[in-house]
């Protein structure tokens, strides 16, 4: 049974790149510093999502505890780089999607799901048993093992990956992440063999496919490029949500680079290069918010180019 299967990988936890090999079962911990738990923040309908996720009701977010990158710049810290949290049951967690669907959500979005990602498909399962019908949308940080993404071949309706780091260097440098361009590459170029390069709209929102996700940093303009070029090798019309709300945290304010924000100008020439390479499927922002420049009312999200 596939549900087994991913619980057994807590034994010996390889469910992301770090490989950490702990048994999380017995209460060690790795780099997420999680045991085999469910450690939920919150949980919520948020309206802050790319339109056709957050619709007009919301997605159903559910923010999770921990994280398997440690950015220092990440806009969610206070979430992702804590323990801290409700712990859940497998179900109770099925009981909060339902909840949330009975709420009007349009959608499931377990965020950085990736540490707890057995036992969340476990919850998965129970809650559509139960009556659970929306997409299940999967937010991850695209720092993720490609041979587990394959095990949820028929699971994950959405992905929602970030490509973070195009650069090697940046990735060691601002997240301790060895390999992330590599691994992000073969994980996200997995998810489109599941899902599609595209994404796919009834009613005004998303039922099925693929959106990535990019934060443009100040002064790291080379890394975007590299995450753009490297995500053409998979497809031009994939969905690339280029986004510009970057914020100095308190941890990198007095960083040469990072302790600022994202001028126009900088956002401006990476949507003019993504465009430059062929890229269709846009979602770009003013200062931290969406532009809605296309029409998302219709089954074509993507109708008016940016």
């Amino acid at each position: 049974m596939l549900i087994q299967e991913l619980l057994d990988i807590y034994t010996a936890c390889t469910l992301c790149p770090r490989a950490c090999g702990v048994d999380r079962t017995k209460g060690e911990t790795g780099y997420c510093r999680l045991p085999a738990d469910i450690v939920m923040d919150c949980a919520l309908a948020h309206h802050g999502e790319e339109p056709p996720l957050s619709g007009t009701c919301g997605a159903g977010t559910i923010f999770l505890s921990s994280c398997n990158l440690g950015c220092v710049f990440c806009q969610n810290y206070q979430i992702s780089h804590g323990t801290r949290g409700r712990s859940l049951s497998v179900l109770q967690l099925a009981r909060v999607m339902l909840d949330l669907q009975k709420t009007g959500c349009h959608n499931i979005e377990p965020v950085t799901p990736t540490p707890q990602m057995p036992l969340i498909m476990e919850a998965l399962c129970m809650a559509r048993a139960q009556g659970l019908t929306v997409p299940l949308v999967y937010n991850c940080g695209g720092y993720e093992n490609p041979d587990v993404v394959r095990m949820l071949d028929g699971m994950v309706d959405i992905y929602l990956p970030d490509f973070k780091y195009g650069l090697e260097e940046d990735a060691v440098l601002f997240a301790d992440a060895p390999g992330y361009p590599r691994f992000a590459l073969e994980s996200i170029r997995e998810m489109v063999h599941q899902v599609g390069d595209d994404l796919k709209i009834e009613n005004g929102v998303a039922s099925g496919g693929i959106i990535v996700r990019h934060l443009v940093m100040p002064g790291r303009l080379d890394n975007s490029r590299e995450v753009l070029r490297m995500l053409k090798d998979i497809s031009t019309n994939i969905p690339v949500s280029l986004m510009s709300q970057y914020t100095p945290t308190p941890k990198v304010k007095s960083h040469p680079q990072l302790g600022r924000r994202l001028t126009s100008a900088e956002y401006q020439s990476m949507v003019d290069f993504a465009l430059d390479l062929g890229f269709e499927n846009l979602f770009i922002q003013e200062v931290n918010t969406f532009e809605l420049t296309p029409d998302f009312g219709s089954d074509d999200p993507f109708g008016n180019k940016t």
